[in-house]
């Protein structure tokens, strides 16, 4: 059985044979380490002569380089999508698997000083399908558990008289997804502004600035649940706790675009936002958890009857 060497000087014996006979030939070599085909002058390959100079013509045929350019398109979030009237164009809006969105959860609950959520937990790949499911769950979880404080606070009124309130739900889902989409329409918008006036300002674009806000909300689902117990000193503390947590995620999300701006500005910014964000969670808490006062109502003896006052008046 012949070797590998001998099989290769048996190619070289046949090109060599080649050449000779016919000097105008060319030679095809191909190699199995790069799957690329290189087709060489036949004037080169036998060392000039001829008097002729070679030209070296160079095919790359390699199916393995352009999977490998599609894939380095995909993984630098590069994504072929049609136009907007098109599923795909939104479908690529939830290309998200369970581990990227609990991690997100796990990074809107647990923001750490100096990590931005955008740049280390959306990693230019914001999504639609967390905020969305997130607002929808907050939105039943404030009106129900609403439902439930109003009923446990009233319930040893013997005048009332409980009826599901389900109007709660559509304020709640009003007030709920106007905020996620309009608030970040704003601070989008005023980014932009302020980029164009200021080279030095950076910027988010509209999918992240929507995308961080619906994760911020995450923190509200677990303190509307425990909104339900009737003690106000621990519904101001999960208030004030949920805010803090929440509005940190906006802060250490926003302060170093707006940080190169004038201090006034950054500052007012920063501000506005967090004000905002207080003004949802302050209303939601007076709205739908309200606490009604019982009042000792003054117990009368049925055996004592009434007594009956008769005013008479008399000339002078």
């Amino acid at each position: 059985m012949a070797s590998p060497d001998d099989l290769q000087f048996q190619e070289f014996e046949e090109a060599a044979e080649l050449l000779s006979a016919d000097p105008g030939a060319s030679t095809l070599s191909m190699s199995a380490s790069n799957n690329t085909t290189t087709a060489t002058a036949a004037a080169a390959a036998a060392g000039g002569g001829g008097g002729g100079g070679g030209e070296d013509v160079k095919l790359d045929l390699s199916e393995d380089e352009e999977g490998q350019e599609e894939s380095s398109e995909l993984l630098g979030g590069q994504k072929a999508t049609g136009g907007f009237w098109t599923f795909e164009y939104y479908q690529s809006f939830f290309n998200v698997d369970t581990m990227q969105v609990l991690d997100r959860v796990k990074g809107s609950v647990m923001p750490l000083p100096g990590r931005n959520f955008i740049k280390h937990h959306l990693r230019n790949n914001p999504d639609l399908y967390g905020p969305f499911w997130i607002c929808v769950t907050l939105v039943f979880s404030v009106a129900i558990s609403g439902n439930l404080s109003t009923f446990l606070s009233k319930m040893g009124d013997p005048a009332y008289h409980y009826r599901p309130q389900f109007h709660r739900v559509t304020i709640a889902a009003v007030v709920i997804f106007m905020y996620a989409w309009l608030v970040p329409i704003g601070v989008w918008g005023f980014l932009t502004w302020r980029q164009g006036n200021e080279r030095q300002i950076g910027g988010y674009s509209f999918l992240e600035t929507v995308c961080v806000y619906g994760y911020s909300l995450f923190i509200y689902i677990p303190t509307s649940v425990l909104w339900i117990i009737p003690y106000e000193w621990l519904r101001w503390t999960l208030i004030l706790v949920a805010m803090a947590i929440s509005g940190s995620v906006l802060v250490l999300t926003f302060w170093p675009v707006v940080r190169d701006d004038t201090k006034v500005m950054a500052v007012a910014t920063v501000a506005t936002i967090v004000v905002l964000h207080m003004l949802l969670a302050i209303g939601c808490k007076l709205y739908f958890f309200q606490t009604g006062v019982l009042l000792p109502t003054p117990a009368t003896d049925p055996t004592t009857p009434p007594i009956h006052t008769t005013l008479s008046t008399q000339r002078h």
